[in-house]
């Protein structure tokens, strides 16, 4: 039997299935009625992990939730087409197709070859998720004009992805740089 889960225990990061649907809660605020009688609501702030559309509905407290059929499968990353982006199960060997916006931004970090958990869905893929750093190369980067520190001490540098982040002014190209797959910045050099 499914697990089910109450409305009311639903927080933030907690994944739950609505209309055959998996969702992810990105913010969940309860709030108790301070006439008797009255329902405790709970608001949450979800995304559609199929779309990736982000809405905010809200339920009584004693509603329930089935808990989501996903695994998370360890996957690299091939290549990118018209198709598709192409990645390599690495269990069954089998190669795993997902659309453009179930990749969604994560292309700014993938090179060949780096592991990502693929998230499916009822065994079908609907995502992906990135470690939490990602290494990769500068390919280009302007040179620090010593004494220049009016800008916070920061410049743009190009990643081998073509992805641009800021980055401290003693970052040289060739150099590799340890980035925040979250936050999408600069966390230090490999």
């Amino acid at each position: 039997m499914a697990v089910l889960i109450e409305a009311i225990t639903v927080k933030r990061r907690t994944l739950f299935e609505l209309d055959n649907t998996p969702f992810y809660c990105l913010d969940s605020e309860v709030s108790t009625p301070t006439a008797r009688g009255g329902q405790t609501l709970v608001r949450l702030k979800m995304r559609n992990m199929l779309t990736n559309a982000v809405f905010e509905k809200t339920f009584k407290a004693g509603d329930k939730f089935k808990e989501p059929d996903l695994q998370e499968v360890s996957a690299s990353y091939l290549y990118s087409g018209s198709e598709g982006s192409h990645f390599l199960d690495q269990e069954s060997y089998e190669t795993l197709t997902l659309t453009e916006e179930m990749v969604g931004g994560a292309l700014d970090f993938l090179i060949a070859g780096t592991l990502i958990q693929l998230v499916k869905f009822n065994g079908n893929p609907i995502g992906l998720e990135l470690p939490q750093f990602v290494e990769l190369n500068v390919v280009y980067t302007e040179p620090a004009v010593r004494g220049d520190t009016s800008g916070g001490a920061v410049k743009t540098a190009k990643l081998e992805t073509g992805f641009e982040i800021k980055v401290p002014l003693f970052i040289k190209e060739g150099e590799k740089v340890k980035v925040a797959t979250e936050t999408r910045e600069f966390a230090g050099r490999a």
